[in-house]
């Protein structure tokens, strides 16, 4: 529709029909990347959940690692969910040998943090950033941040302490995944960042 945030969803592996549905119900044209040229037809890009390990390799095979990092480092609005946030991350734990991110978030993610599939979990998360009512917030196979830089801020942590959503500058990352429960909050958090930016391209220009 005109008008709209033009904005992706990564489409090599994982949940990205869940996050097409999300955006596009907020009123996005959303639409699957998977190589360069659809990577520059958009102002965002979410990087859904999945295994972190594979879609780093398709994403080197599909010559997509290095436009994403370029993206990242132009500015471009990203939004990472489980896989997505350990992609984002400029350093991890439990990664397999010769795993590589996209990087731009200064924080260390650890991988599978809360075991195997038969552990994943649901709670309810406080995010003083999207106010009331509590993010019901579903883990599987999560990663969680073990430590960010100052320019990175936590979003929302378990009772533990251990940080499960954080953001910095244009980058946003959650260590679950709210594309599978009906909550658009951090999605549209992600939009907003999304048409602040074009309107800051439009005043630049």
């Amino acid at each position: 529709m005109a008008g709209s945030a033009r904005v992706g969803v990564l489409a090599l592996q994982g949940d990205v029909r869940e996050h097409l549905a999300v955006l596009t119900a907020l009123g996005a044209d959303a639409r699957p990347v998977r190589r360069p040229q659809e990577l520059a037809a958009v102002e965002g890009l979410v990087l859904p959940g999945g295994e972190s390990s594979v879609i780093d390799k398709l994403a080197r095979a599909f010559g997509m690692q290095q436009p994403i990092r370029e993206a990242i480092a132009a500015g471009m609005p990203m939004y990472g969910t489980c896989a997505g946030l350990i992609l984002l991350a400029d350093r991890i734990d439990g990664a397999i040998e010769g795993q590589q991110t996209f990087g731009g978030l200064d924080a260390r993610v650890a991988r599978n943090v809360f075991g195997s599939q038969t552990a994943s979990f649901e709670t309810d998360l406080d995010v003083p950033t999207l106010g009331d009512p509590p993010v019901h917030a579903v883990f599987i196979r999560a990663p969680a941040v073990t430590e960010w830089g100052p320019d990175a801020e936590p979003l929302a942590s378990l009772p533990d302490g251990r940080v499960v959503a954080i953001e910095q500058g244009a980058l946003l990352g959650t260590a679950f995944h709210p594309e599978s429960t009906g909550e658009t909050r951090f999605h549209a958090r992600f939009l907003d960042r999304v048409r602040n930016r074009r309107g800051a391209d439009v005043v630049a220009s």
